[in-house]
């Protein structure tokens, strides 16, 4: 699932909510098969010194991050088990301590988070849920965040787009980069809300400004196609670039495509193939797929 805009074909088009929804289900399939000591740290470089509310605040802290520079979630959750692994932090431990540890907000956030992904524990995110909204209750933002979310695609809940909405614009309304760029998504597609395409453009564009690269992506995306604004693929193509040098793997994808096509810029395959490389790396499946393509063009 995804608040971000995709290039396919000769026009731009919104995320295929659907197929995103199967990719995430094998993404989290194969997740359940990892088994996080086969991960071999990078840097050894344990900061807490065996506090373990530290731990746990620093742990929730990096998704927050993580959330708000626009990286895609399933992304993040492989940045997650980096960042326990170079930091010799233990999973186990850390589950043992948040399943005690229940009247902290942070803390279940994050078994939430275990239960949503599998770690250390069987997936469920019907429990996840649950935890994120108990955390909620305690002003935690990121749990907001992920319920929001839930809510739109109806992970773990019935979809309620209503609810989405009110949740995403408290947290936009007091700066969250997230937030912001998905009510800009919310406005795009009338999620809970009217479809204002003014308020779309507005929206992405103070994302982008707050650095969040699915919000340059998706300023990207306005400029391209005219939305609440003019037509200005070269503007377009600016802004998909400077996603894309941030590690966006749509942002790359859909530089790639505009690479391949020539529409707006001029056609550089050599170019495309790197584009899309980057954006395959990443795990993102259009792109896989073009590169298995890309001898026919």
């Amino acid at each position: 699932m995804s608040d971000k805009q995709l290039l396919n074909t000769d026009i731009i088009y919104s995320f295929n909510i659907n197929n995103s929804l199967n990719e995430f289900s094998q993404i989290i399939q194969n997740f359940n098969k990892i088994n996080i000591k086969e991960i071999k740290p990078t840097i050894k470089n344990s900061i807490f010194d065996g506090d373990l509310s530290i731990i746990i605040d620093e742990m929730v802290n990096f998704i927050f991050k993580e959330l708000n520079e626009g990286i895609y979630k399933e992304i993040i959750n492989k940045n997650f088990i980096n960042f326990m692994n170079d930091h010799e932090i233990i999973p186990k431990e850390i589950y043992n301590y948040i399943l005690n540890d229940q009247n902290n907000s942070n803390s279940i956030y994050l078994l939430g988070y275990f239960n949503y992904y599998g770690i250390e524990v069987n997936i469920n995110q019907q429990r996840a849920f649950e935890l994120y909204q108990k955390s909620m209750k305690l002003k935690n933002h990121v749990a907001q965040l992920e319920l929001a979310e839930m809510y739109i695609y109806g992970i773990g809940v019935n979809k309620n787009h209503d609810k989405a909405f009110e949740l995403t614009k408290e947290l936009a309304d007091i700066g969250i980069p997230n937030a912001i760029n998905k009510i800009g998504y919310c406005y795009e597609n009338g999620i809970g809300t009217n479809i204002n395409k003014k308020k779309t453009f507005e929206f992405y564009k103070e994302a982008a400004d707050l650095g969040n690269s699915n919000g340059i992506n998706n300023l990207a995306y306005c400029h391209y196609n005219g939305i609440g604004t003019i037509v200005d693929k070269q503007k377009g193509f600016e802004l998909y670039k400077k996603a894309a040098n941030l590690k966006n793997d749509l942002a790359q994808y859909n530089l790639a495509f505009m690479y391949e096509t020539g529409n707006g810029i001029e056609e550089n395959i050599e170019q495309a193939v790197y584009w899309y490389k980057k954006s395959a790396e990443q795990g993102y499946l259009n792109a896989q797929n073009k590169l298995k393509m890309l001898p026919k063009l």
